[in-house]
Order: structure tokens, then C-alpha cells, then sequence
């Protein structure tokens, strides 16, 4: 099994909505991908929030933390052929448009905190979120 770093982020924009992102037209998350050669997790994040929204004005505010999980597979259903660590961090924008640059996250919205549960595909991202939503004031 592959074990690999990833990172990414939770992002607030000036109405307090989040941002998600769609990867391959059938599941949501929020920003984050792995990290590449000589990059630190902090580095990955950003680079990672601007390719999958197009949102490259980030305040970085502070770490939220970090979880385990499996892949998505076919489904939903968890590949097992790769476990990714994924570290958080909590980023404020005024940058309100939209556009994704990398091909693979065709979409990606601003929703009300209220609404993100219920948007995020893999089990592990809902229970993450649960774990830190009161946490981003």
C-alpha cells in the first residue's frame, strides 16, 4: 500500500461561506493534494486551493490538523491501494470568483458551513469537518 502526504485547505470567504471542490465530476472534498518534490505542506496547500478554484489571495490563519484516509475508488468506495495523511489549514480570502485551472476539479463552490456535511463525499472529510467547524472563528 502507498502512503502519501497530502494537504490542503479550509477556506472562508468574506461572507464566511466555504470552499469545495469537485474532482472528476463525481465526488467533493475540500481543496488538497499531495505534496510535491521539495514542497513543504503549507506550500502544497495554497498550490493546491489555487489549481482546484482558481483562489490564489489566501491569508493563512492557522492549522486545523490532520487525518487519515483512503483514496476514493469507483463508487465511493474506499481504494485501499493508497492511504493519504492529510494536513489542514484554515485560510481566509476576499477573492470571490471562482476558476479552476486544473482539469481533473472542473468545479468549485462557496457554500454555507451548514451545507458542507452534507456536500463532502468521504466518510473521513464529513468526520474531519464535523471535528473542526466550530473551530474556524
Amino acid at each position: 500500500m502507498l502512503e502519501t502526504k497530502v494537504a490542503g485547505g479550509v477556506v472562508l470567504n468574506k461572507e464566511g461561506a466555504v470552499l469545495v471542490v469537485n474532482k472528476n465530476h463525481d465526488s467533493w472534498s475540500l481543496p488538497k493534494g499531495h505534496l510535491e518534490d521539495s514542497e513543504d505542506a503549507l506550500e502544497a496547500a495554497k498550490r493546491e486551493i489555487q489549481e482546484e478554484s482558481g483562489v490564489s489571495e489566501l491569508e493563512f490563519v492557522k492549522e486545523l490538523g490532520s487525518y487519515k484516509r483512503y483514496k476514493i475508488g469507483k463508487h465511493e468506495a474506499e481504494d485501499k491501494s493508497e492511504l493519504k495523511e492529510i494536513r489542514v489549514f484554515l485560510f481566509h480570502t476576499d477573492q470571490m470568483s471562482l476558476h479552476p485551472v486544473d482539469p481533473t476539479n472542473p468545479e468549485a463552490r462557496w457554500v454555507a458551513r451548514e451545507e458542507v456535511v452534507g456536500l463532502l463525499t468521504h466518510k473521513k472529510d464529513k468526520e474531519f469537518w464535523l471535528s473542526i467547524k466550530d473551530k474556524l472563528d
